[in-house]
């Protein structure tokens, strides 16, 4: 069968439109982008996770989907729910070099970035590489640092390099900073500030697991014995094939009226009566790059607006400041954001 046009591409040989048909029936496309591998690499991930974190499934897409989209991503939840442990894991399956800055109410910017050190023998100064210089970097507890130190992570988490006395000095890729917070209510806490939350593609919130899954967990602790969870986990995905992988989604396939539909929903946030700070176009490309990665490991190489959807609540929760007047009323970014989807007209 010869390849359709991205314009026909939505429709099926009955008509319908393709995001009322489930996937894998009724396909009248073909892919004009080879996403098996892609997919084959990402159900691998989702295995071997599977082997230690029970339930989590978003969790683990979103930690998927900023992976390929080349996103950082803040993790919040109350203490003790497997958020570190889950990061933690998640770098395990990737071949990569993996580091983790414990943040603390005293920590410095050259304990995160590094310093410069006197070399005795030499007389010359000499850089020595702070946590930071790694892959995958896990940052425990961001929001215990204050904003002098959460500064130092801007340069870093936006450009990919750090500057040392004059001096700068690039990440090897891939470079992917995964933090968790607790909640701002928690004793000792600081507020990030707008600038550092930009900065992460998602915003994921981690809840309680279920009775059925709190006995499951305590089922896989008992059946370990003890064991380490790092243990069961192996590396399926090295720097090359994630490269390509990342590659592949920037060119997944997204038409003019998806972009339209991406750019009313932020422009709509920023006159929001309910809202004091709207999205900035940074949050218009997170959702059109997450929407893209969506799609891939869906398998589709053009995006609809399901992955739009999908896209803008973890994208946009922590880009939005409420009202004064609403959040003293209890409302929520999220709900404010379903309000937003739901009075934009969805392209067909």
């Amino acid at each position: 069968m010869d390849d359709i046009t991205p314009q026909d591409s939505e429709h099926t040989t009955d008509g319908l439109p393709q995001e009322n048909v489930p996937q894998g029936e009724g396909m009248a496309f073909k892919n004009r982008i080879p996403l098996e591998e892609l997919r084959t690499a990402v159900e691998a991930i989702r295995a071997e996770l599977g082997k230690i974190i029970i339930g989590q499934h978003e969790f683990i897409e979103l930690l998927i989907v900023a992976l390929l989209s080349d996103g950082h991503v803040l993790i919040e939840g109350v203490p003790g729910i497997a958020k570190t442990v889950t990061a933690k894991l998640f770098a395990r399956t990737l071949d990569t070099a993996f580091g983790r800055i414990q943040f603390t109410p005293d920590l410095m910017p050259s304990d995160v970035l590094g310093t410069s050190i006197l070399n005795m023998k030499t007389s010359e100064f000499e850089f020595k590489q702070g946590p930071i210089f790694s892959n995958i970097v896990l940052i425990d507890e961001i929001n215990r640092a204050p904003a002098k130190t959460q500064a130092a992570l801007f340069e870093v988490m936006e450009e990919r390099q750090v500057t040392i006395d004059g001096t700068k000095y690039k990440m090897d890729p891939p470079f992917m900073v995964l933090a968790t917070q607790n909640p701002v209510e928690q004793e000792g806490t600081y507020a990030l500030p707008e600038a550092q939350l930009d900065r992460f593609l998602f915003k994921i919130k981690v809840d309680y697991p279920t009775l059925e899954q709190e006995v499951a967990i305590l089922q896989s602790h008992h059946d370990r014995k003890g064991g380490a969870p790092q243990a069961a986990i192996a590396s399926v995905l090295d720097p090359a094939r994630l490269a390509a992988f990342r590659k592949q989604a920037q060119e997944v396939i997204i038409e003019e009226k998806i972009l339209n539909y991406v750019a009313e929903i932020v422009v709509k946030s920023r006159t929001h009566p309910h809202l004091y700070l709207g999205g900035s176009p940074r949050a218009s490309l997170a959702i059109m790059n997450a929407s893209k990665a969506f799609a891939a490991i869906a398998g589709r190489d053009f995006v609809i607006p399901e992955d739009v959807k999908r896209a803008v609540v973890p994208v946009m929760r922590h880009r939005l400041i409420m009202a004064p007047e609403r959040e003293m009323e209890g409302m929520t970014t999220e709900q404010v954001i379903d309000m937003i989807v739901q009075s934009v007209e969805i392209p067909r």
